[in-house]
């Protein structure tokens, strides 16, 4: 699994149980370098339990994980971030009180490896602040920069997770329903944001709007009560008779 060419991210057999509760029952999964692959679902399907079990929140009860041609079943969630995967989650985790280009600015100097001891070269801040400053104006949202995050919209701090992800440098981007509770303009806004994301950056995609997702994956998988029961080009599944039936209620 952890040498296939072309993949970034694989999961094999992938079980989660909690207790008697099995969450995820041997899911697979293949995401290819650069690809739009989104995760549909209802709700209790697993689709969260999925990403955290990826990005090394949950410890599989079976199965194998792969980032990048290496295995990563057994490392934890900062190992797996080192590695180059990033994760936005449902409830944001931003630092109010900081401004928008704080924030950002926290994420690239991890990046930089700014934040690894005690001894750090003068031009630490001033390569955090530049990276901050390019990611804003790259996502057009350096009108935002001084402002802090407590005084931002649900919808713009939606956005600047996605940011503050990327100045990580990330080459896998987990996306975890980055349109809830946003209004149709708000919705627009991410789903623009996430089009214009650079081509070889892999982005997994979980999203209860359908519009939204059919509209930014070239590739979903679909789950529910924890199987996997369709997997394949978006267009494919938007026809699938068993997704029909059992996500879209027809």
């Amino acid at each position: 699994m952890s040498g296939s060419p072309g993949i970034a991210l694989a999961v094999e057999g992938l079980a989660v149980r909690f207790g008697g509760v099995v969450a995820l029952d041997g899911v697979d999964l293949e995401v290819r370098n650069g690809s739009r692959h989104g995760v549909l679902g209802p709700n209790g399907s697993g689709k969260t339990t999925l990403f955290n079990a990826i990005s090394g929140l949950n410890k599989p009860s079976a199965g194998r994980i792969a980032l990048l041609g290496s295995d990563v079943t057994g490392a934890p969630s900062h190992a797996r971030a080192r590695m180059g995967l990033a994760r936005t989650f449902q409830i944001t985790s931003l630092f109010p009180s900081l401004t928008v280009h704080e924030n950002v600015a926290m994420a690239a100097r991890v990046f930089n490896g700014s934040d690894r001891g005690f001894w750090r070269p003068s031009t630490w801040q001033q390569e955090a602040n530049t990276s901050a400053s390019v990611m804003l104006e790259r996502l057009e949202l350096d009108h935002l920069s001084r402002r802090p995050v407590r005084s931002l919209g649900y919808g713009e701090q939606r956005q600047l997770e996605i940011a503050v992800a990327l100045a990580t440098g990330p080459s896998v981007l987990l996306l975890d329903e980055p349109t809830a509770g946003l209004s149709a303009a708000e919705t627009g806004a991410v789903t623009r944001l996430v089009q214009a994301l650079p081509a070889n950056l892999t982005v997994l995609i979980i999203e209860h709007d359908l519009g939204v997702i059919f509209n930014l994956t070239d590739h979903l998988t679909v789950l529910q009560n924890g199987t996997l029961i369709a997997g394949g080009p978006s267009g494919e599944i938007r026809e699938d008779p068993i997704v029909k039936a059992v996500y879209l209620g027809n």
